[in-house]
C-alpha cells in the first residue's frame, strides 16, 4: 500500500516513518518548502523511549512522483480545505483520503472535497512533538480508531499493525471524533493560556474546576446533538487522559510557544458554534475561545 502523509508536522512525522520503517511506500507532502527539503535530505528522527530511529522518508513541497493508495491528513484544522484542494489533482479516483486531526469539522471538508464515499474519519491517542524540522518526540503510546468500515478502512488498520500502531475499526466514528474533542477542549485552551503540561491541570484547583465546567457545557451540546459519547464519565475521562499523559505538552501550547496560529476555533470555538445553534449556552467555552484568539491576534 503506497501512503502520501499531508503535513510534516509532529503526528504526520511519526506516521510517515513508522509506516515506511514497516516497508510501505510513503511518500511527505509538506507545503514549506525549506522543511520539505530538510526531511527530503536528513529524513525523519524520532526519539522515542524504546530509542531513537532515523527513517529516510521521500518529502515534497510539490506534487510526488506517484499516486498513493491512501492520503493521511495531518494537517491543522486551519488548513484543512486549502490542502484538499492543493492533493486533490494527485489523486486516482479510488484513493481513500483518513483524516486523524484534531477538531469538528475536517471530516465535513474533506467530504466536500473528495465525495462521501472516498474519506474516512479517525482519532489517534498517540503523541507527538516537534523539535525541529523532521525530529520529534514520540512521546506517548494510544490507540487509533477509524471508520466507517470497508475494505480500504481494514487495509489501513492491518498497515497500521504492521507499522506497530494499536489501531482498529470503529463503525460509529463521530462518537470518537465528539469523545476526543471533548477532551481536546478540557485540556488544550487551559494549557495555552497557562503553559502548563497536561499533568499539572488537575493539581490546580481553580484550572480543575474550569475544567470540569469546559467539559459539562460540551457534554450538554453532544447531549443534544444526540451524541453517544464512548466514555461513560467524561470528566473523569479528562483527568485520566491529564495524567496518562502528564509530561506532554499539548498540541496548542506548542502553537502558542511558536507563534502558530491554533486550532482553537475547531475545539473549543467548535462547541461554542454548536451550542448557539442549539441554543446551548457554552460561556467558559467561549471565554477560553476568546482568550487564545487574543493571544494569536498579538503575535500572528
Amino acid at each position: 500500500m503506497h501512503f502520501l502523509v499531508v503535513g510534516a508536522g509532529a503526528m504526520g512525522c511519526l506516521f510517515a516513518a513508522r509506516l515506511k520503517n514497516a516497508g510501505f511506500d510513503v511518500d511527505l507532502y509538506e507545503k514549506n518548502p525549506e522543511r520539505a527539503r530538510v526531511i527530503h535530505e536528513r529524513g525523519i528522527h524520532v526519539q522515542a523511549l524504546a530509542g531513537d530511529d532515523d527513517v529516510r522518508v521521500p518529502a515534497w513541497a510539490q506534487q510526488p512522483p506517484t499516486s498513493p493508495d491512501a492520503v493521511l491528513v495531518f494537517v491543522k484544522a486551519n488548513d484543512t480545505e486549502e490542502a484538499a484542494m492543493t492533493v486533490a489533482p494527485w489523486l486516482k479516483e479510488t484513493t481513500l483520503v483518513l483524516t486523524l486531526q484534531n477538531g469538528l469539522g475536517n471530516m465535513e471538508v474533506l467530504e466536500r472535497v473528495f465525495g462521501k464515499a472516498r474519506v474516512l474519519g479517525g482519532v489517534t491517542s498517540e503523541g507527538a512533538t516537534v523539535l525541529d524540522h523532521g525530529r520529534i518526540r514520540h512521546a506517548g503510546v494510544g490507540e487509533t480508531s477509524i471508520g466507517p468500515s470497508c475494505h480500504g478502512a481494514e487495509e489501513i488498520v492491518l498497515a497500521f499493525r504492521h507499522a506497530g500502531f494499536t489501531a482498529r475499526i470503529a463503525e460509529d466514528i463521530h462518537s470518537l471524533i465528539w469523545g476526543k474533542l471533548i477532551v481536546n477542549a478540557g485540556i488544550n485552551a487551559l494549557t495555552a493560556l497557562t503553559g502548563l503540561k497536561n499533568g499539572r491541570l488537575p493539581q490546580v484547583r481553580p484550572l480543575r474546576l474550569t475544567m470540569e465546567m469546559v467539559v459539562e457545557e460540551a457534554v450538554a451540546v453532544a447531549k443534544a446533538k444526540r451524541v453517544v459519547l464512548p466514555y461513560p464519565d467524561p470528566i473523569s475521562r479528562v483527568m485520566d487522559v491529564c495524567k496518562a499523559t502528564s509530561g506532554n505538552v499539548s498540541s496548542m501550547l506548542q502553537d502558542v510557544l511558536n507563534k502558530k496560529r491554533t486550532e482553537i476555533d475547531f475545539i473549543n470555538g467548535a462547541i461554542v458554534r454548536e451550542g448557539a445553534a442549539l441554543g446551548i449556552a457554552t460561556p467558559v467555552n467561549l471565554t477560553l475561545t476568546s482568550l487564545v484568539q487574543a493571544i494569536q491576534e498579538t503575535y500572528l
